[in-house]
């Protein structure tokens, strides 16, 4: 019986990548085995060790930046800077875990009637990952480096298109002299997720990706009672408001919506502006917009790709039309051809379209009027995502004063929302619940261990 594949597409020229085999189920156990057995002995491993390993894999990304760089863009069609940019970030990562993960695992003293008592953070065992194809390096990086810092080991199933890069990613781990078994990669299709989940060696689940998505894995992981990490979907607000400085800021809001060709959780998809500065926000944006360089992704001076797949793009094509069938009026772009989505302008946005209740998966820009603040910050928050809102205002103390009135896991005020080693990343409601990155995400796979001791 012929084992069957998964073939890799550059969605830029069409042409075939790689073809993988996929994983057999007696792969699959054989990866668990392997993982529950390394975990035993890597969870013993001083901290100091495990941080020394940091150092090193930060040294590997920084090396290899090009060639990873590369591998991303052909895969994804990532312009070949955001690309690198990308490779980049996940050595800062390592960097900041090394120098803070020994302080953040440290028992925590606590005085009580004992002779001692404290919170010893405990790895909890193999952990698995579920990851996209949009950061096809940071999504799993951001995940694996504090996961495995903590003592635990880790199982990657990554989006199909990107098996390159988890392969790729498995080889950055043991290159950089992590023991085999720490890392691994699955290659498989949907169906022995749930076995994999169900396994008892599995003690955890982290997934980033859509909401549906979301709902499909806390289900299987409710009926296991396995601990879950969800990163979902997205439907941020940009607030522009009357004393907002454009001539500072309007190039941040562009690449809030455009980056990565605008295949982003976190990016500005929904741009809020009062009207007295409507005029001004929406003549420069159309400006900014259409200077964008669109072309080959491994070229340098590309400012934007294609989409991932040629299905991504006539999803949102579909999200646009049917929103101007519903009265938006498209005030620039809206081309496609193949995988390649033109960056696009939508204007008259009501709260009954596609554009402003979806979530936006490109480079579409949905632009609201709004009369004052209140209204602004009243429709930001009309969506069930909640990863971020962002608001550009020269008035710090009123933002300041509306921190608690947002429900995101994210709430930037002059600056696109972002994820930072420095800073917890996550969202609410429909966006998923935990944390990643700081300590909060380096505490999201420990046991919490409350110790009591009588002399």
């Amino acid at each position: 019986m012929e084992t069957s594949t998964i073939t890799t597409i550059n969605p830029y020229s069409g042409k075939t990548l790689e073809s993988y085999n996929l994983h057999t189920k007696q792969d699959i156990e054989h990866i668990l085995a392997k993982a529950d057995r390394t975990f035993k002995v890597w969870k013993e491993t001083d901290i100091s060790k495990r941080t020394k390993l940091l150092k090193k894999l930060a040294k590997l990304l920084r090396k290899n930046k090009e060639s990873y760089g590369l591998l991303m863009t052909q895969e994804v069609g990532k312009p070949i800077s955001q690309s690198k940019a990308e490779v980049e970030k996940c050595a800062w990562l390592c960097d900041f875990y090394a120098k803070n993960a020994d302080q953040f695992l440290a028992d925590a003293l606590i005085e009580t009637e004992a002779n001692e008592s404290f919170i010893s953070y405990d790895p909890m065992g193999t952990i698995l990952a579920i990851m996209p194809w949009n950061f096809p390096f940071w999504q799993v990086m951001r995940f694996a480096v504090p996961t495995l810092t903590a003592g635990n080991t880790a199982i990657l199933k990554h989006a199909s298109n990107v098996s390159g890069c988890a392969l790729l990613i498995q080889n950055l781990f043991e290159d950089a002299g992590y023991p085999e078994g720490c890392f691994q990669t699955v290659l498989a299709k949907h169906d022995p997720i749930e076995q994999l989940i169900s396994d008892d060696r599995i003690k955890a689940i982290s997934l980033t990706g859509s909401e549906g998505a979301g709902r499909k894995i806390a289900e299987i992981a409710g009926k296991n009672l396995k601990k879950l990490v969800l990163e979902l979907g997205g439907n941020n607000a940009c607030i522009v408001l009357n004393d907002a400085n454009l001539d500072a800021y309007l190039d941040t809001m562009v690449n809030a919506r455009m980056q990565n060709s605008g295949q982003s959780c976190i990016a500005a998809k929904r741009f809020i502006v009062e009207e007295k500065i409507y005029d001004e926000f929406l003549a420069r944006f159309l400006e900014k917009v259409s200077n964008l360089k669109s072309g080959d992704p491994e070229k340098e001076k590309t400012e934007v790709g294609v989409l991932a797949r040629e299905d991504l793009a006539e999803e949102l094509f579909k999200q646009v039309e049917k929103s101007v069938d519903k009265g938006a009026v498209v005030a620039y772009g809206n081309h496609r051809d193949k995988a390649y989505y033109q960056p696009t302008v939508i204007t008259d946005v009501t709260e009954d379209m596609p554009v402003f209740t979806e979530e936006t998966f490109g480079p579409v820009a949905a632009i609201m009027k709004v009369k004052d603040k209140d209204e602004a910050y009243k429709l930001a928050s009309n969506t069930r995502f909640g990863l971020g809102t962002m608001v550009f205002t020269e008035d710090i103390d009123d933002a300041y004063e509306r921190i608690g009135s947002i429900e995101d896991g994210s709430f930037f005020i002059n600056e696109m929302v972002k994820s930072d080693p420095r800073l917890p990343f996550g969202g609410t409601k429909a966006s998923g619940y935990g944390r990643e990155l700081s300590i909060e995400g380096i505490m999201e796979f420990v046991n919490k261990k409350a110790v009591y001791i009588n002399k």
